[in-house]
Order: structure tokens, then C-alpha cells, then sequence
């Protein structure tokens, strides 16, 4: 996907990472209807979920989908998330999040969007985003219509 930011210039996006539990999953549960939006949003990107798992869930609640799992081990989650989105080509990714331990990873991401949820928002997550919404269906409901990023980002 690419969007034209007046002031910024061209930003081309390749991957879209989320965080589980908070951002598109609650109590371990995935939140409804998000299988369809993923499907329509893996034509534009490759979906990547990164999560602890500390309810052992996800495996489940993410079977069909079209995004790919990478469960992090306990301890220096918000640098093992940052790795990863390094490891994609930061400059080529956005990111979804609302922990603190998501905070360097929206940072890191060439679009960082914190959102806030039932479970709330970490402070360092708003700090390091670009964007702040009030729900995940609002994060990507960014990317069905990027004229919101545009409106949103342009200086």
C-alpha cells in the first residue's frame, strides 16, 4: 500500500504487525468480524500478530486467518517486538498496539497506531505512535480508506 503524506512525501507499506491481547483480541478472545477484515487487508499486506500468549489462546482464536503468529518469550517483550519489526524493514511496516510493551515498536514502524480499547492505553504506546484511535476497527479501517491517514498526517 502506498499513501502520499503532503509535507512527509510517499510512504510504501508492506507489512501490518499487530499486538494480540488488547488490540485485536480481549481476554484472549479475538474481537468479532476482525477474520474479515483481515482476509480483505492480506491483498495489501502481510499480516503479522506478535504475542506473548499468556493465556494460551491465540493459536486457536487465529486459526484460518490469513496473518502469520510469532509468539515472544517473557522478558524484554518491547525490545523482542522492536527486533521484529527491524527485522521486516521497519521503513516498510505499520504497526498496531496498545501496551507498554508495544511503545518501541510503534516507534520503530515506519507507522505506529496505538489504540485504545476496552483494556486502555499504555502512556509510552501514545507517546511513540503517530496515530491514536479508539478502536482497532478504527486502526484498520485506516487502511481501507488511506485517505484518513493522509488527512490525519499531513503537515
Amino acid at each position: 500500500m502506498q499513501i502520499t503524506i503532503p509535507g512527509t512525501g510517499s510512504i510504501e507499506l508492506k507489512h501490518l504487525v499487530c499486538d494480540y491481547n488488547g488490540t485485536i483480541a480481549r481476554d484472549g478472545h479475538l474481537m468479532s468480524n476482525l477474520d474479515k477484515t483481515f482476509a480483505e487487508l492480506a491483498g495489501q499486506f502481510t499480516i503479522h500478530v506478535l504475542t506473548a500468549d499468556s493465556g494460551g489462546t491465540v493459536t486457536r482464536e487465529l486459526e484460518g486467518l490469513p496473518c502469520r503468529l510469532h509468539i515472544i518469550t517473557p522478558g524484554n517483550e518491547a525490545e523482542q517486538k522492536e527486533a521484529y519489526i527491524l527485522g521486516l524493514g521497519a521503513e516498510s511496516v505499520a504497526c498496531i498496539g496498545n501496551g507498554a510493551n508495544d511503545r518501541l515498536m510503534l516507534k520503530s514502524a515506519r507507522l505506529g497506531i496505538a489504540v485504545l480499547e476496552g483494556e486502555g492505553a499504555a502512556t509510552g504506546a501514545l507517546l511513540h505512535a503517530d496515530i491514536v484511535v479508539r478502536s482497532i476497527y478504527d486502526a484498520l479501517g485506516l487502511f481501507m480508506v488511506p485517505q484518513r491517514i493522509t488527512a490525519t498526517l499531513r503537515t
